[in-house]
């Protein structure tokens, strides 16, 4: 079974979690982290939020996967934390650093292993799994699990949402990347040049997707934040867009 298929699988096994686990803006929470090795130090592959090249999505090595507690039936998908190793004098870096993540990706439960021992993504567990170059920027490479405090916070990204088309003519599917602020998109609508307003259904992390034909219309995407905030950008695609195309619309700004 590939990696995805494994995500996959856990992620309809998930328990139902609240988004009320995951800390408030501001309010420091206890976690654990590792780092998983890639051929540059950086997470590139296709995780569980459905973000292809991390790098390419610009999020990069500042990427995590997070455990079943925290990822929220990948809801989470897009949000930021950031994120300091504490109350370990032999593998935290002096003054404890942070460094602030995307989630990204998944890291599935090990119930074949004790969740103090390799089960480090085991529910209820709140666990970060990092890129090497990111964890070595709060603490020492040979660690193999740090004690960390996180807590969300506002994403800073460039430029406005990203929106990038697949599917077919009866199955429109829409990723969505580099949302600002919350991050964390809860609601998509689409509307052509011939429908109204269109509520779309996550398909899996923060892919949307409906059955309408859409092929031929001009599209406008409307986002809404876990906060609640809508963003609506319009006309963002024209009538001639192809499915593998992305398309950039508006962003959330500060208030």
């Amino acid at each position: 079974m590939g990696a995805l298929q494994l995500h996959v699988f856990y992620l309809i096994l998930l328990p139902t979690i609240t988004s009320q686990v995951i800390s408030k803006q501001g309010e420091w929470k206890s976690a654990t982290a590792t780092y998983t090795k890639q051929a540059d130090a950086s997470i590139i592959t296709e995780g569980a939020c459905g973000y292809g090249d991390l790098h390419k999505a610009s999020y990069g090595k500042y990427s995590a996967g997070l455990s079943t507690m925290l990822f929220n039936k990948g809801s989470t998908c897009g949000a930021c934390f950031e994120v300091r190793c504490v109350d370990h004098i032999l593998w935290c870096l002096q003054g404890s650093p942070s460094v602030i993540l995307t989630a990204t990706d998944f890291c599935p439960p090990n119930y074949g292993l004790s969740s103090d021992y390799g089960g480090w993504c085991n529910f209820p567990k709140e666990h970060f799994e990092m890129s090497e170059a990111a964890f070595v920027e709060i603490a020492e490479k040979k660690a193999e699990i740090v004690p960390v405090q996180y807590k969300r916070v506002k994403c800073e990204r460039r430029g406005g949402m990203r929106f990038s088309m697949s599917g077919s003519a009866h199955f429109f599917q829409v990723l969505i990347t580099n949302v600002g602020l919350d991050g964390e998109v809860v609601g998509v609508k689409v509307k052509g040049s011939k429908t109204g307003w269109l509520p779309m259904a996550r398909n899996w992390g923060q892919n949307w997707h409906s059955n309408i034909n859409l092929v031929g219309q001009p599209l406008s995407f409307e986002v809404t934040a876990s906060t609640g905030r809508t963003v609506a950008s319009y006309s963002v695609a024209p009538a001639n867009w192809q499915f593998g195309q992305t398309f950039e619309g508006k962003q959330f700004k500060s208030e």
